[in-house]
């Protein structure tokens, strides 16, 4: 930043100094007929030229390495907290807004950055061309020292209206962004009932509006070009005006009157580059806005975990004191409960909410993160499989041996996927798996879960869309490789139900009853009508769903 304001200083500075030699080549050779004069001037003049051409593409390669850094800088800032902010990220933050951020945010931020050469050259060189006409004419001087201060804050006065649109046309871009990511992402989904007119009629919606907005930000910025260009012209007539009447007086040299005229010429350029800079900062103010907001949510830092308690060695119950659900070490557990308080619970289970739950008597927050998720994995309905061979999803850190892969997918019965696979597990996928059906995501997220082999192991519906041969195969197969690990299953499917070694129903937001599957069928009538209801489903075979997310170590 420092070079690129001292090659600006250079680059701005040589061109203010031009009209000074051009003054003395007038009056002191061509007036005079002095030749010698002429040539020394003109190469002086040369000089000027080649420190302009040298300092300004110097500057201009400066100024592009700073933009580019802070763009990527503001990129790796946000991407790095949102590593730290982990699985809670997306309940926080909107995918639209990360991904306007790592797009449009950061150029604009970026462009700040690059003005600031040319805007430091051209303080320093309006200040240079403000001395010179005080000491050659102090009225034309003293006009210069009030018009521009007058002409900067009249399109300051005009970047206020830029500034408000340009911040409703980012908030109503980010949305529509965030809703175009869920239509994507869902679009399987939406053909499967049909809901793509729906969805394109309110996207079309949300784009006029977005539309609108920018057809309102387009116009505050043209009055700031009419502005750009009305002002400095006026200016540049204004000191025409005099500095000719002053050489009809006879007041000034004819050398002195064509450099006024490249002064006041002259000035258009810094007066362009103030409005620039101005014009940039307000947007990069507005997106400077929207990373700070995500920079700003609070994560576990190292200092605060230094504080926190080591998680407890061995088995131990966690218990959710909201629901009064004791998960015992080493069971097979399965939970029966609304669809949503069943995300909720497993969410404080895991720690990924604030709630009453403890770990061997203690509060999940006040264990250490880092250990509280090797411990505890998390399987719920927003999964990802990545991008890249599929060895990779299952295993990110290459820790498992080809056996113990083919073994978790077996436990998952996905076996089959991976033999369909051209190349197996070195199959390239694209990212969520989008070639996968949502039974086959569903089976492979759960074999990665499988394989990373936690402590105890959360998973919500982990078969809603396979068919029933295959959910009873995966019942059967967790729960015998799952053996002496603690497993809490978060599903009202029957099948899943009958090899549970425990059932708790929560009812009324707290367990209103435990025991096997058939023992509540026969006592609890409430249990009885969830299940029959569960039962009247249709599921002959796999069926898109929303997708499955890892969180923890599988991840």
């Amino acid at each position: 930043m420092s070079a690129a304001a001292l090659l600006g200083l250079l680059w701005l500075g040589s061109q203010a100094l031009v009209p000074v030699v051009v003054r003395e080549a007038i009056d002191q050779g061509l007036v005079p007929g002095e030749m010698d004069a002429v040539l020394v001037w003109s190469a002086a003049l040369l000089g000027l030229g080649v420190v302009q051409a040298a300092s300004g593409t110097i500057r201009r390669r400066l100024s592009m390495h700073n933009a580019l850094a802070a763009g990527f800088r503001t990129v790796q800032l946000v991407v790095g907290h949102a590593g730290r902010l982990g699985a809670g990220l997306e309940r926080r933050v909107d995918d639209g807004e990360l991904v306007s951020i790592g797009t449009s945010d950061m150029t604009t931020i970026g462009n700040a950055f690059d003005v600031v050469g040319r805007a430091f050259g051209a303080v320093v060189s309006t200040l240079l061309v403000a001395v010179v006409l005080l000491d050659q004419s102090p009225s034309l001087g003293l006009l210069l020292i009030v018009a521009l201060p007058a002409i900067i804050l009249t399109m300051g006065y005009t970047l206020r209206p830029l500034h408000r649109r340009q911040g409703a046309y980012r908030d109503l871009q980010g949305e529509l962004t965030s809703r175009l990511t869920d239509v994507v992402t869902g679009l399987r989904v939406l053909r499967g009932v049909g809901g793509e007119t729906s969805f394109a009629r309110s996207y079309r919606e949300r784009s006029q509006r977005v539309r609108v907005a920018g057809s309102e930000v387009a116009g505050a910025e043209a009055l700031i070009r009419a502005t750009q260009v009305l002002l400095p012209g006026l200016l540049v007539a204004t000191v025409t005006w005099i500095g000719a009447r002053a050489a009809l007086n006879g007041s000034v040299t004819p050398g002195e009157l064509v450099a006024f005229y490249a002064y006041a010429a002259f000035l258009v350029e810094p007066l362009a580059i103030f409005t620039d800079t101005a014009d940039r900062f307000a947007r990069a103010h507005v997106a400077a806005r929207r990373a700070i907001a995500v920079l700003s949510l609070p994560a576990a830092s190292p200092d605060t975990e230094c504080g926190r308690t080591p998680l407890p060695a061995g088995g131990h119950d966690l218990v959710d004191q909201r629901t009064g659900l004791v998960v015992t070490p080493g069971s097979f557990l399965a939970v029966v409960a609304p669809p949503a308080e069943g995300v909720q619970l497993a969410d404080r289970l895991g720690g990924y909410t604030d709630g009453p739950v403890r770990y061997a008597g203690l509060p999940l927050t006040e264990l250490r993160t880092e250990q509280l998720r090797e411990h505890i994995l998390v399987v719920d309905n927003h999964s990802r499989l990545f991008r890249g061979p599929l060895r990779d999803s299952l295993d990110p850190h290459r820790a498992a041996c080809d056996d113990d892969v083919h073994a978790a997918l077996r436990v998952a019965a996905a076996e089959d996927i991976v033999e369909a696979l051209p190349n197996g597990l070195d199959t390239e996928i694209t990212a969520d798996g989008a070639r996968f059906s949502g039974g086959q995501r569903q089976r492979l997220v759960l074999a990665r879960a499988v394989l990373a082999d936690p402590g105890i192991l959360v998973v919500v519906d982990p078969t809603s869309a396979v068919d029933a041969h295959t959910e009873d195969r995966v019942g059967r197969r967790l729960r015998a490789a799952r053996q002496g690990r603690t497993t809490v299953l978060v599903s009202s499917s029957p099948l899943l139900l009958d090899h549970a070694e425990q059932v708790a129903f929560l009812h009324g937001g707290r367990v209103a009853a435990t025991g096997s599957h058939r023992d509540l069928l026969a006592t609890s009538a409430h249990y009885r009508l969830l299940i029959q209801r569960e039962t009247g489903e249709d599921r002959t075979g796999d069926t898109p769903t929303t997708s499955f997310v890892t969180r923890g170590p599988a991840q």
